[in-house]
């Protein structure tokens, strides 16, 4: 198994996909999972430390894992099957170690909060990691770090040219094709 971090979490401003990243801080390879959105959120709140009145999914999940005399050792993104990715909770229990099947994103939210290490097989790593030098999808760009409101930039382009470029997706996104439906109603 190999550990890995949270690097990022990427928002596709053309769609309602989220990407988290992981990365293997010692070959420098980097794990992209699609999650959705609601995954995304609670993974991103822990990270940036906000914190709610009442407790989230993930939440609960912690404080009844913790009630009923468990404590989650480590997560793991275990299988990779038809463009899907596995993951399993290793709970200790009554002195046993438990496998409890996870999706991956729900995976990782409850880690953020335990603060407990993130683990990828090394088959799954092999099969779908990226190297800095390979190129994400044009679907991902341009991201959103952490959920954050500060864009990530290219090292190439100047802050107005991200700007811009944000507002040049926005308009090739939109269906210009039902707006003149619309006027030919009135």
């Amino acid at each position: 198994m190999i550990k890995v971090f949270i690097d990022s979490i990427r928002v596709s401003l053309m769609s309602q996909l989220r990407v988290v990243i992981l990365k293997d801080p010692i070959s420098e390879r980097y794990l992209p999972i699609f999650i959705g959105p609601c995954e995304a959120e609670a993974i991103a709140m822990r990270l940036q430390n906000v914190h709610t009145e009442r407790p989230m999914t993930h939440d609960l999940l912690k404080a009844m894992i913790a009630e009923l005399g468990g404590e989650v050792q480590h997560i793991v993104v275990n299988d990779l099957r038809n463009d899907t990715f596995y993951a399993q909770i290793a709970v200790e229990l009554d002195g046993e170690t438990r496998l409890v099947d996870s999706r991956p994103s729900d995976a990782i939210a409850l880690a953020v909060r335990l603060d407990v290490p993130i683990y990828v097989a090394e088959a799954v790593m092999e099969r779908a990691s990226i190297t800095a030098e390979e190129d994400v999808s044009d679907e991902e760009e341009p991201t959103e770090k952490k959920q954050s409101t500060a864009l990530e930039t290219d090292k190439d382009t100047s802050p107005d040219e991200d700007r811009l470029s944000i507002f040049e997706d926005f308009l090739e996104s939109l269906d210009l094709d039902d707006l003149d439906n619309d006027e030919d109603n009135d």
